[in-house]
C-alpha cells in the first residue's frame, strides 16, 4: 500500500462516491481501484466548481472531494476555491505537492502558503504515518462548524511512498451541531415580539441545517415576510404568500419595501456581508443573527442578539421561546402582511410582465427565463445562473419551490462557474433535471466542459443567451466599446455543442423556447447533455429600476 492508497481508503470509509479531478494525481488511480468514480473535467477550476455544486445540493451530507496535479493544477484551481470560500461551501481539496524537500524552493508553488486566505483550514501531510491523523483533522473541518473549503496538500513523495497498512486506523468523522445560548434566545424572542415589523433574511445555512420546515413555521407564526439571499434561494418557497423572493444585486419590489419598513431583521444561516451581490439593509434595525461563523457577528451590522448556532436548533429554540412567552396565543401584527405583500407583488409583476412575455426579436432575455421556468417541473428541477446579467435577471423572477432547487452563488462571481456547478448538482441529485442559464461571455470560459458532460454521462441542459456582446459594458467603457469594439463576441454555440456530442438547438423565435427546453429535457432523460442557444437582444435592465 502506498500513501495514495491510504488516503483513498479513508475516503471510501467516509462514503465518498466521486473524486472530481484533473489531470494527473496518484489519488485518481487509487480511488478508481476501490470503486470511487473519478470524474475528470477539462480544467481545474471546473473540477472545483463540480465539487461545489455537489456539496451544496447534498446539504454537505455527501463529502465533496477534488484532486489536482501539484504546482500548475493547484495554481489553476485557485479561482474555484476562492468562489467556494466566499460562499461557504464545504469541499475537501487534496492537491498534489512537490516532494517535501523541494516545497520551499522557488519557484515551486506552495499551496499551503498561497491558499491561506481562501480556505477554512490548510495543511500538508508531513510523513506517511501521519496520513490518518491529517485526514481526520481535514475532514472534521469540512464536516463541522462554518462550512468552507479545506485544503490538505499531499506531496508526491507521500502519495507514492510506502504506507504500512497496520497504521491505517481510522473512524468516520461525526458531525456535530451547535445549540444557541438560551439567554440570547430569550432576549431575541422578546425583541421579535416587541417589534412592529419583522423581516426574515434566509441564507444558505438554512438548507445546510435542513431547517426549511422550521423557517416556514416561524415565518407563519410571526406572519413575517421572508427574503432569501442569493445562496439561500430555495430555503423558503418563492410561491409562499410571505415570500419576497431571492435577492442579490437585483431583487423584487417586495424585498425593497420590507427591508425599509422592518424595524427588526432576523438573519438565519446568512453572513450579513455587505457585498455588490447582496441586498443591503438600511441602518437603525434591531438585528437578530443566527450563524455558524463567529466572524460574521457584528462584521457589518451592530447586532443586539447574536446566536452562533445551527440554524435548525436556533430556529426551533426561538419558536419554543416565542410560544412560551405568548402562552401559545396568536401574535397580533399591524395589518395583514400577506395581503400587503400580494398587492406589491401584483404591481411589480405588472411592470415586468411585458419583458417576461415579450414577443420581440431578437428575443428578450427575460422571455427566455420566463419560458424556461414554465417549461419544466420546478419541484424536480435544479437551476443555476451565471455571473452578470443572467444572474441579475434570473434571481428575482425564477421561482424556486423546494429546497436545493436553485444554486445561487455570488460573493465573488467568476464567469463560467455555472457549468461545473450544474454537473456537480446532477451527480448529487441524478433524479432531477438540471439547467444552467449563461451568457455568451460565460460560455467562452467553460464551453469545452460540454465535452465533459458528454464523456462523463452527466445529462444537464445549458441555456445560452447569445447577444454577441458583453451586456452593459457600454455604460462604463464607452470609448473602448465604440472605438475598439472590445465587448463584441461571436460564436455558434449550438454547433459547438453538437461537435462535442451534445444535443443542441438554436432558437430565434420566442414561441419556440418552451418546446426546445422540453426537447432538451427528454434528451437529458435519455442520458444526453443538451445546449439550447437563444438569440437574444442586449437588455440591460434589472429589478428594481
Amino acid at each position: 500500500m502506498n500513501g495514495a492508497d491510504a488516503v483513498a481508503s479513508i475516503l471510501k470509509q467516509e462514503g465518498v462516491e466521486y473524486l472530481f479531478c484533473y489531470p494527473s494525481n496518484p489519488l485518481i488511480e487509487a480511488c478508481a481501484k476501490i470503486g470511487i468514480r473519478p470524474v475528470l473535467a477539462r480544467t481545474e477550476r471546473t473540477v472545483v466548481n463540480m465539487a461545489d455544486g455537489y456539496a451544496r445540493t447534498s446539504n454537505r451530507r455527501k463529502l465533496a472531494v477534488c484532486a489536482v496535479q501539484h504546482s500548475p493544477g493547484s495554481e489553476n484551481s485557485f479561482g474555484g476555491i476562492a468562489q467556494a470560500y466566499a460562499d461557504s461551501v464545504p469541499i475537501l481539496f487534496l492537491p498534489g505537492g512537490v516532494e517535501r524537500e523541494e516545497a520551499i524552493i522557488a519557484p515551486n508553488f506552495d499551496a499551503t502558503f498561497n491558499y491561506k486566505h481562501v480556505t477554512k483550514w490548510v495543511n500538508r501531510i508531513p510523513t506517511p504515518e501521519r496520513i490518518p491523523a491529517m485526514m481526520r483533522r481535514a475532514i472534521s473541518q469540512v464536516r463541522n462548524g462554518r462550512p468552507g473549503p479545506v485544503l490538505l496538500e499531499v506531496p508526491i513523495d507521500i502519495s507514492q511512498g510506502d504506507f504500512d497498512p497496520s497504521d491505517l486506523s481510522y473512524q468516520p468523522i461525526v458531525t456535530t451541531r451547535l445549540a444557541p445560548d438560551p439567554d440570547v434566545v430569550e432576549g431575541a424572542a422578546r425583541a421579535i415580539l416587541s417589534a412592529d415589523n419583522v423581516l426574515i433574511s434566509a441564507g444558505q445555512g438554512v438548507m445546510y441545517a435542513e431547517a426549511t420546515d422550521e423557517l416556514r413555521q416561524l415565518a407563519e407564526l410571526l406572519q413575517a415576510p421572508v427574503v432569501s439571499t442569493m445562496p439561500g434561494k430555495g430555503a423558503f418557497p418563492d410561491d409562499h404568500p410571505l415570500s419576497c423572493g431571492g435577492a442579490g444585486r437585483s431583487y423584487s419590489d417586495m424585498a425593497d419595501h420590507f427591508r425599509h419598513k422592518a424595524d427588526l431583521v432576523l438573519g438565519v444561516g446568512c453572513s450579513f456581508t455587505l457585498a455588490p451581490y447582496a441586498m443591503p439593509f438600511p441602518p437603525g434595525k434591531v438585528m437578530v443573527h443566527i450563524t455558524l461563523n463567529e466572524g460574521d457577528i457584528n462584521k457589518e451590522y451592530p447586532t443586539e442578539y447574536p446566536l452562533i448556532a445551527d440554524a435548525k436548533l436556533a430556529l426551533q429554540a426561538i419558536i419554543d421561546e416565542i410560544n412560551l412567552q405568548t402562552d401559545g396565543a396568536p401574535i397580533d401584527r399591524n395589518g395583514d402582511v400577506a395581503t400587503e405583500l400580494k398587492g406589491i407583488k401584483e404591481s411589480w409583476m405588472a411592470k415586468w410582465l411585458p419583458a417576461l412575455t415579450s414577443d420581440e426579436k431578437p428575443i428578450n432575455p427575460y422571455r427566455v427565463i420566463w419560458d424556461t421556468m414554465h417549461a419544466v417541473d420546478r419541484r424536480h428541477t435544479i437551476a443555476t445562473h451565471e455571473a452578470g446579467y443572467p444572474r441579475d435577471q434570473m434571481v428575482p423572477f425564477w421561482q424556486s419551490l423546494e429546497p436545493n432547487t436553485y444554486l445561487g452563488w455570488g460573493k465573488t462571481t467568476q464567469l463560467g462557474t455555472s457549468m461545473g456547478m450544474a454537473m456537480g448538482a446532477k451527480l448529487a441529485a441524478p433524479d432531477k433535471q438540471v439547467i444552467a442559464l449563461q451568457g455568451d461571455a460565460a460560455i467562452g470560459m467553460c464551453g469545452m466542459e460540454i465535452e465533459t458532460a458528454v464523456r462523463e454521462r452527466i445529462p444537464v441542459t445549458i441555456v445560452v443567451l447569445n447577444n454577441s456582446i458583453m451586456t452593459g459594458y457600454n455604460k462604463h467603457l464607452p470609448v473602448a466599446m465604440e472605438e475598439y469594439g472590445i465587448g463584441k463576441l461571436s460564436g455558434d454555440y449550438a454547433k459547438l455543442a453538437e461537435s462535442l456530442g451534445a444535443y443542441s438547438e438554436r432558437v430565434e423565435e420566442p414561441s419556440e423556447i418552451k418546446a426546445a427546453i422540453q426537447r432538451a429535457a427528454r434528451q437529458n432523460s435519455e442520458g444526453r447533455a443538451a445546449l439550447i442557444e437563444c438569440m437574444v437582444a442586449q437588455y440591460a435592465h434589472v429589478s428594481p429600476e
